[in-house]
């Protein structure tokens, strides 16, 4: 009942936030879209903690603000290395957006999840298509080391709109194997997150002493950690998948 109060939900929140045209055209264009984006994840991730009342949507924003926050903060360092100014406030667009959350009475589930959505088809795009064409050698680099993760996000709020069990770092179930993590339940591909990033991922996910992190050829990042008390080998895909298996 509840997946269908959300989904239904949807539909008529869906209506109440437009999706301009989100490509880059500079260097200074593209550091304006993106850190307008990622403070809107923020300020509506935040926004959602207080009044989302589904648990996977309060992970979702918990998810939002740990990874929107580190990487707005990048962004900021490469923006002022290359002399680029970072807008301080939310352009009207996204003001209005995060203005009619803020209004909006609780729960916001329906109305956070359509915003999530939609602020990640934008953000997918604009880091592709610059990820691929810009024109400046540092951002693009940011651009390619973050576009991972936010398909990452973009792929875990689809699951919670579509009413499938998607909570932020979860382990997903593995059988067990001699000596390595289930391969066939991680997802080969290009994974953007840094060995810190992939730590605080596991960690998140229950695990304790993660060690001796390493990122195969297929981009699962491998390695050692403890839960229940007993030693595992872990594996982090680059969609925040974390399986283990007993060493």
């Amino acid at each position: 009942m509840k997946t269908q109060y959300l989904l239904a939900s949807l539909a008529v929140a869906s209506v109440a936030f437009a999706m301009p045209a989100f490509a880059a055209d500079s260097a200074q264009d593209f550091v304006d879209k993106a850190a307008v984006g990622g403070k809107f994840e923020v300020d509506s991730s935040q926004i959602a903690l207080d009044k989302a009342q589904d648990q996977r949507i309060k992970d979702f924003a918990q998810m939002m603000i740990r990874d929107h926050g580190a990487a707005n903060a990048k962004l900021e360092a490469v923006a002022g290395q290359q002399k680029l100014k970072v807008p301080p406030a939310l352009d009207a667009k996204h003001q209005g957006d995060l203005d009619k959350l803020k209004n909006a009475q609780a729960p916001i589930d329906p109305a956070y999840v359509d915003a999530q959505r939609k602020a990640h088809d934008e953000a997918v795009k604009l880091f592709e298509d610059y990820a691929s064409g810009g024109d400046n050698a540092a951002l693009k680099t940011f651009a390619q080391e973050t576009v991972g993760t936010l398909k990452m996000h973009q792929q875990t709020i689809e699951k919670i709109a579509a009413g499938q069990d998607a909570v932020t770092g979860a382990t997903t179930p593995a059988a067990k194997t001699d000596n390595t993590a289930n391969a066939a339940a991680l997802v080969p591909g290009a994974n953007s997150f840094t060995e810190a990033q992939a730590k605080s991922r596991i960690e998140d996910a229950g695990y304790s002493n993660v060690s001796k992190l390493t990122k195969d050829d297929q981009g699962i990042w491998r390695g050692q950690a403890a839960k229940g008390g007993e030693n595992l080998n872990v594996g982090l895909d680059y969609q925040g998948n974390v399986v283990a298996a007993s060493k």
